[in-house]
């Protein structure tokens, strides 16, 4: 391929491009163009790469025709948020205030944003969508189980001293099993009988 620099330093900008490139599909790109910079002819860089001559060509071309800039993915459609920006702030500011009486819970979880989308914004998204907002708002799904306020740690350690039973203890009392035949408490037959017949 008959491929000249199309400013004066890019073979040398490719190859530090290539090096730094994580993805291995934009560095096939790089390295196909560097490979005809460098006066490979297609074939060869077809060989070279395991790329197809289209795949060649086509990205050699771009550079030719509009540089180094262009020598990259463009950027992919993707649906839309179902739930839309302002509103995302009013829920962060909602979320992050806490559940209010009126939700009856001490820990808001993805059904309660979905009924308060649905309730204060007339908002009706899957749950799916729901979780995908909260990350990309930032919040975590998972987190420490919540306490009630009504909790009382006093009469939690008082409960564990005088009622529950020691673990440890009971586990001691239990009598080691004999190896007695008798005592055994397997259910399969003995190997005799199940040819008897």
């Amino acid at each position: 391929m008959q491929v000249r620099e199309r400013r004066s330093g890019d073979l040398d900008r490719l190859a530090e491009l290539i090096r730094r490139e994580r993805r291995a599909e934009q560095r096939d790109r790089l390295n196909v163009v560097r490979l005809a910079l460098l006066g490979q002819q297609t074939a060869w860089i077809v060989q070279a790469t395991g790329r197809s001559r289209a795949f060649v060509q086509r990205w050699v071309y771009v550079y030719r025709d509009h540089g180094l800039e262009h020598v990259r993915d463009k950027p992919r459609g993707g649906s839309l948020p179902k739930v839309p920006p302002d509103v995302v702030e009013q829920l962060r500011v909602r979320l992050e205030a806490g559940p209010t009486p009126q939700d009856r819970v001490c820990a808001l979880r993805g059904e309660d944003v979905r009924r308060i989308l649905r309730e204060e914004h007339q908002l009706d998204v899957s749950l799916n969508a729901v979780y995908r907002t909260l990350h990309r708002m930032g919040f975590a799904c998972l987190h420490p189980r919540p306490r009630h306020q009504k909790q009382d740690p006093v009469a939690q350690q008082r409960f564990r001293e005088e009622s529950a039973p020691p673990l440890s203890s009971s586990s001691a009392k239990r009598s080691p099993r004999t190896a007695d035949a008798s005592a055994s408490s397997s259910r399969m037959r003995p190997d005799s009988a199940s040819r008897a017949h």
